[in-house]
C-alpha cells in the first residue's frame, strides 16, 4: 500500500477518488471534499479542518484522527468505515453510511449524528448533541456517554450496554430496543415506540414509558418518574423503586415497590386487563 506521509493539503477535493493509500500525519487545510470517492484506505495521526472530509468513499480504516469543528457534515453516503482513538469534533457526522464502527472517540459537538445510517457499532465514546442515531437501525453500543436531547428518535434494533444517557425525549417511534445495566435521564421517555425492554437499568423522567406497546422492564428502577405507563400495552415490569404515579396501563403485568398515586379511569381502560402488585402495600 502506497504511503502518503506528511503533507498539508488545500483546495476542494485535495485527494479526490484515490485508492489503497496510506495517509499518515497529514493535514486537510481549506478545500472542501478532500477525501470523496476514495476507497481502501489507512488514515492515521492526520486533521481534517474544512467541510465535507469523506463523502462516498468506501472501506475507511482510521485511527488517532482529529476533525474540528469547522469540518462539518464530515462523513455522508460511506460504507465500512472504522475510526478508532479520535476525536470528532464537527456536526451531522454519518449520515446515510452503512457499517460504521467507533472505539474509544470523542464527539463533542456532535450535533445531529449518526442519521439514516444502517449497521453502528460504538464502544467507549462521549458524545454530546441533539438527536443522536435518528432514523438507524442495527445498532450496537457498549459504554455510550451521551449529553444531548431527542436520541434514537425512529431508530430500530438497537442495543445499548453500560451507557448513561442525559436525553430528553429519547427512544421515540422506535422499534425492538434493549438497554442493559444503563442510566437514562429526560423527560418523556420511549413514547410511541414498540419491543422496548429495559434490564438492570436506573430511569429518572418526568411522564416517561407511554404509548408503549411490548414494554419489559426487569430489575429496573423508575426513580422521580410520574405518570409513567400511561397507554401502554402488554407490560411486563418489574420495578425495584418507588413510582411517584402510575396512569392508565392498557394491559399487562406490573410489579412495583411502591407507588405515590394509582389513576386508572375507567372512561379510558378496563382496569382488569392490568395486573398491578404492589410490594408495600
Amino acid at each position: 500500500m502506497e504511503k502518503i506521509k506528511q503533507g498539508t493539503y488545500v483546495g476542494e477535493r485535495a485527494l479526490y477518488n484515490i485508492h489503497e493509500k496510506e495517509i499518515d500525519g497529514c493535514i486537510f487545510e481549506d478545500g472542501e471534499s478532500p477525501l470523496k470517492e476514495c476507497s481502501d484506505l489507512v488514515v492515521k495521526n492526520t486533521e481534517f479542518r474544512w467541510k465535507y472530509p469523506m463523502w462516498y468513499s468506501k472501506n475507511i480504516k482510521c485511527e488517532n484522527i482529529k476533525i474540528l469543528e469547522t469540518a462539518r457534515s464530515g462523513i455522508w453516503y460511506t460504507k465500512n468505515i472504522v475510526i478508532k482513538d479520535s476525536i470528532l469534533d464537527g456536526p451531522k457526522y454519518f449520515r446515510r453510511c452503512k457499517n460504521v464502527e467507533i472505539y474509544n472517540c470523542d464527539l463533542m459537538h456532535g450535533q445531529e449524528m449518526f442519521w439514516g445510517t444502517d449497521g453502528i457499532k460504538i464502544k467507549n465514546m462521549k458524545a454530546k448533541g441533539d438527536y443522536l442515531c435518528m432514523n438507524s437501525s442495527n445498532v450496537e453500543i457498549d459504554g455510550l456517554y451521551l449529553e444531548g436531547n431527542y436520541a434514537f428518535d425512529g431508530a430500530k434494533n438497537v442495543t445499548i450496554k453500560n451507557s448513561i444517557l442525559n436525553s430528553k425525549d429519547s427512544f421515540w417511534n422506535t422499534k425492538n430496543v434493549k438497554c442493559i445495566n444503563c442510566k437514562i435521564v429526560g423527560e418523556y421517555l420511549g413514547w410511541n415506540s414498540e419491543n422496548l425492554t429495559l434490564i438492570d437499568c436506573e430511569i429518572e423522567s418526568n411522564q416517561g414509558l407511554c404509548y408503549i406497546d411490548n414494554l419489559v422492564l426487569k430489575n429496573t428502577s423508575l426513580n422521580y418518574t410520574d405518570l409513567c405507563f400511561e397507554l401502554c400495552s402488554n407490560i411486563d415490569a418489574e420495578v425495584t423503586s418507588h413510582v411517584i404515579s402510575i396512569k392508565n396501563p392498557i394491559s399487562g403485568k406490573i410489579r412495583v415497590r411502591s407507588v405515590g398515586e394509582l389513576i386508572l379511569d375507567k372512561n379510558m381502560i378496563d382496569p382488569s386487563e392490568t395486573k398491578i402488585e404492589i410490594e408495600n402495600e
